[in-house]
């Protein structure tokens, strides 16, 4: 019996350490880019940071969608071992003026199918862009389509104003020009140079994921507590 409860104790104390581990990541985890601000007419390289969040399917497509109001005139993707990448330019809804030159048409979607596989369950994929010039404007939300292996698709769409309304959307990932990135915008808020190499991105919610931790952590902690008394009443009546 002493054995059995110690066993018991052992898993209390791993499952509350495994939370502890898994919900911040299930908090934090959606697509991102890094850096997450420009200067405006700058060139730029944003890095899209696509995480799995199915425990049985991979990401096998991936669909990014640049603005058709703030076009970029010039975009173009880095290669990815194992996925196809594409673009496709659109008629825009009415012409734009891009540095004394008049737009009509643009690159409005940047595509990434996988070849083979995708991004399984517990793995990411960064996927990079060079975007210019980067609009004059507060900031640019570039929403993603993201296509799992069994049909799901997850729609990272929701505006900085949609999500501090209701934070249980999926935020799209946001470059900030002239407008200051909110402290808790998801991807972080600090500033990088333009046209400067993609860095490792700085997932939000990080309040919401610290106290997922901390509640993990005190569920561990009583079962270790409640395992090792039972233990000790059982070795007195022994």
């Amino acid at each position: 019996m002493r054995k059995t409860t110690l066993q018991r104790a052992l898993i209390g104390l791993a499952a509350g350490a495994a939370l502890a581990l898994v919900a911040p990541l299930a908090a934090s985890a959606h697509v991102t880019a890094t850096p997450n601000q420009a200067e405006a007419g700058s060139w730029t390289y944003v890095t899209f940071r696509v995480p799995n969040e199915s425990a049985t399917a991979s990401t096998v497509k991936l669909e990014i969608h640049l603005p058709t109001d703030t076009p970029f005139t010039s975009v173009s993707y880095q290669p990815t071992a194992g996925w196809t990448g594409a673009t496709a330019k659109t008629p825009l809804p009415k012409p734009v003026k891009v540095e004394d030159n008049t737009v009509s048409d643009a690159v409005t979607t940047v595509t990434f199918t996988a070849d083979a596989g995708g991004v399984a369950p517990g793995q990411f994929q960064a996927f990079t862009l060079s975007l210019g010039p980067v609009p004059d404007t507060g900031h640019i939300v570039m929403a993603a389509t993201q296509t799992y292996s069994d049909g799901k698709v997850v729609e990272w769409s929701a505006t900085p104003e949609q999500v501090a309304k209701d934070d249980t959307l999926e935020p799209a990932p946001v470059l900030w020009v002239n407008d200051a990135p909110p402290a808790d915008h998801h991807g972080g808020a600090t500033a990088a140079p333009a046209a400067s190499g993609p860095s490792a991105p700085s997932d939000g919610r990080g309040g919401l994921a610290l106290g997922l931790s901390i509640a993990a952590l005190v569920i561990a902690a009583g079962g270790a507590l409640l395992g090792a008394f039972a233990l000790g009443r059982r070795r007195r009546g022994a």
